[in-house]
């Protein structure tokens, strides 16, 4: 059988690997399609590739399609996220000369606790902050929003945020246009390894379980398309799920430094995928477990709660109606195609499709089709917790 091409587009990041895996170990070929990938230099050409027609699919920051459809950023395709491609892996970066002050003040740089660190960045900041971050609806801003307004420094009223696509956030550090940044990585670790800045926490100390990428597709394609899309969305949950695997992160970390994907050091890439990050100029290494997520705990599912969430985030942000805003961005992550995508496969999919976020303090089990599903912590690091039954 002749394979069907599926144009794919996404930004060169480690949370691209599911698609790069699906493509390169056979995933794809599994289900009869060939995916082609398509490199974009930002995240608004990516997204106007999609609602344009140039590709049929996008690696997609997770706020993004909800964005779109609340009629923030411009108008655009409506687009529905049928997966969630990876959980977590952003990093919380700072210059060199504002890192010297944080040392001086006597922080430790210890990775792990958020309220410390954010507090001890305000203090360190010199009138405002200038943070970069790749694109104002993504989930690098609505972490940076929420951890600094819940210590009291409410942002974007407080805070400069500048725009800067991931491959360039280091360049704009090197040139004093931004004091801090949020960005996934590799490109928080090569500002690291370029001299310019040092790693102050992951973004999973701010809130643990963060959906981060979404597999992103025009509602019209899914509508029309809708055996070919089960396919894209079986041969990406099997690449997450061998990605979970510890043995593949060598292996990946070469596929993904190839000159057409991130054409950067495997070693670099490897460190995101084990969760061994070097945080400064010293070589100080700090160890995160689930840095970054592809498989384990459902984190391919596309809970409405997360969109949700995103919904409430943005509406505040926005001045936009929360009511409304949720409602209608509980519609953009469909996991009732993701479900239907995955029938017949071992996949074990959760029972509900909405859930309390930020309420687990340690791992679970919960109801789901086979009966092992268990969902790793999920909290937010002031303890809040987004019901979205109650809130």
């Amino acid at each position: 059988m002749r394979a069907v091409t599926v144009s794919v587009g996404f930004i060169p990041l480690v949370d691209a690997a599911p698609l790069i895996v699906a493509q390169e170990m056979g995933f794809a070929a599994e289900e009869g399609i060939n995916l082609a990938l398509k490199p974009a230099p930002s995240w608004s050409s990516l997204r106007d590739m999609l609602s344009f027609g140039q590709v049929e699919a996008a690696h997609m920051l997770s706020p993004l399609p909800v964005a779109t459809a609340l009629g923030l950023g411009g108008a655009g395709a409506k687009l529905s996220a049928v997966s969630v491609l990876s959980v977590n892996g952003n990093v919380i970066g700072v210059s060199n000369a504002l890192a010297a002050r944080l040392h001086d003040q006597g922080h430790d740089f210890g990775f792990n606790d958020a309220y410390k660190a954010g507090t001890a960045l305000i203090a360190a900041a010199k009138g405002r902050l200038r943070i970069g971050v790749p694109f104002p609806f993504s989930m690098h801003a609505e972490l940076l929003y929420y951890w600094l307004s819940a210590l009291g420094l409410p942002a974007p009223q407080s805070v400069d945020i500048h725009t800067v696509p991931p491959p360039l956030m280091a360049d704009a550090m090197e040139a004093g246009d931004i004091d801090a940044f949020c960005v996934g990585e590799p490109w928080g670790s090569q500002a690291v390894d370029n001299g310019v800045g040092q790693l102050l926490l992951p973004g999973s100390a701010i809130w643990s379980c963060a959906p981060e990428k979404v597999l992103a597709v025009r509602s019209d394609w899914a509508e029309q398309e809708s055996a070919l899309m089960g396919r894209l969305i079986r041969a990406v949950w099997r690449a997450g799920r061998w990605l979970g695997e510890p043995d593949s992160r060598m292996l990946t970390s070469e596929l993904l430094s190839r000159p057409e994907y991130l054409d950067l050091p495997s070693d670099m890439l490897e460190r995101a995928l084990t969760g061994r990050l070097v945080i400064g100029p010293a070589g100080e290494e700090r160890h995160v477990d689930g840095f970054v997520e592809f498989f384990k705990g459902a984190a391919t599912f596309p809970w409405r709660s997360q969109a949700e969430w995103i919904g409430m985030q943005l509406a505040t942000r926005m001045g936009l109606d929360q009511v409304m805003a949720r409602s209608v961005a509980a519609g953009v992550f469909r996991s009732d195609l993701h479900r239907q995508a995955l029938v017949g496969t071992t996949a074990d999919l959760p029972g509900a499709s909405s859930k309390v976020e930020g309420g687990l303090d340690a791992p679970v089990a919960v109801a789901s089709e086979a009966g092992h599903l268990i969902l790793g912590q999920n909290r937010f690091f002031d303890g809040r917790v987004f019901d979205p039954k109650g809130d």
